[in-house]
């Protein structure tokens, strides 16, 4: 993970532009969106919206003459939710939960653009802000008091026969599932090109250290700090003697063979996009040559944001490391 400070005052506002990614159907996210929307344009930065959140706000009223240009010109831009929407921007901001967030990665990733979220789910691992903190994210991007931190992504390949028919990539995690629940299914796993062990399961994780707090963590892994650069392998209810958790280099590569006589499975990018798995199909996974990039207003301890996230009990604490507190 690298830390960059984007805090520059005294640089031009000219040209200046933030993509908005809300999550379709939530009056609470329309309500923030249009606030937020309306408040950065008076500032002086261009914000882009989708054409489908554009129609939602729309509706709602939230491009009102008064709002869309600003005395300083900025102005509320609808433009295709293509693969080019976050070209140029500053940002992308969320509004939403970290479903919201994935949508939001997909958009930014390709254009190096950090990713901003605002937290509207129930946990929001992925999430800088609050739903009560707006103003504090409008000042940031304003000023530019933001610094931003890359990522760990994956870069996911699927072959058959030794041919590649298959790429995608993942922020949080890859996952190799079973298709039929009655069934299991049958694959080995390969460390760095050695097979490590055969399982059947009903599937496999690989995860990022940003994923580890995500599905990875519901199958039973480790929570990895976003700082260790690392992959993870999770198997999911594997019947098998070793079938541990693994945390291996960030330079490895993790292989899941489906075996021949097994059942066809499914390929899981981040939840959000498949991939059919004949029997024999490979999956590989590696460290991804492109990182996502998260902007930070308040960079903390991640202790701290994981007790926060999964409000873990920890009063009474004394710690030697807190002011004024006693060994």
């Amino acid at each position: 993970m690298t830390s960059v400070d984007t805090s520059r005052p005294d640089a031009p506002d000219l040209l200046r532009s933030v993509l908005v990614v809300v999550h379709g159907g939530r009056a609470e996210a329309r309500d923030l969106a249009r606030t937020f929307c309306a408040n950065l344009a008076a500032a002086g930065v261009h914000v882009r919206v989708g054409q489908d959140e554009a129609a939602e706000l729309v509706d709602e009223g939230a491009f009102d003459s008064d709002i869309v240009a600003s005395a300083q010109g900025a102005a509320i831009d609808i433009v295709a939710a293509d693969a080019d929407a976050a070209a140029g921007c500053e940002l992308v901001v969320v509004f939403g939960g970290d479903g919201t967030i994935l949508r939001g990665a997909e958009l930014a990733r390709p254009h190096g653009t950090p990713l901003l979220g605002v937290n509207l789910g129930h946990v929001g691992f992925l999430a800088e802000a609050e739903r009560d903190g707006l103003a504090n994210v409008v000042e940031a991007i304003k000023t530019r008091s933001y610094s931003v931190e890359d990522r760990l992504a994956l870069d996911v390949r699927v072959s058959v026969g030794g041919v590649e028919v298959s790429r995608d990539w993942a922020l949080n995690d890859a996952s190799v599932e079973k298709v039929e629940r009655e069934r299991m299914l049958e694959v080995i796993v390969e460390v760095d090109g050695r097979p490590l062990s055969q399982w059947g399961c009903d599937g496999v994780v690989c995860a990022t250290p940003t994923g580890s707090t995500a599905y990875a963590f519901s199958a039973g892994g480790p929570v990895v700090w976003p700082e260790v650069e690392a992959l993870l392998l999770v198997p999911i209810s594997a019947h098998a003697l070793f079938a541990r958790p693994l945390v291996v280099s960030p330079t490895s590569v993790l292989a899941v063979e489906l075996q021949p006589r097994t059942h066809r499975g499914v390929l899981w990018c981040d939840g959000r996009r498949t991939t059919e798995l004949a029997a024999g199909a490979r999956v590989e996974v590696r460290r991804h040559a492109e990182p996502v990039r998260f902007a930070r207003l308040h960079p903390g301890p991640f202790t701290d944001r994981l007790v926060a996230k999964f409000e873990l009990p920890v009063s009474g604490w004394r710690g030697s490391g807190r002011s004024g507190s006693t060994p």
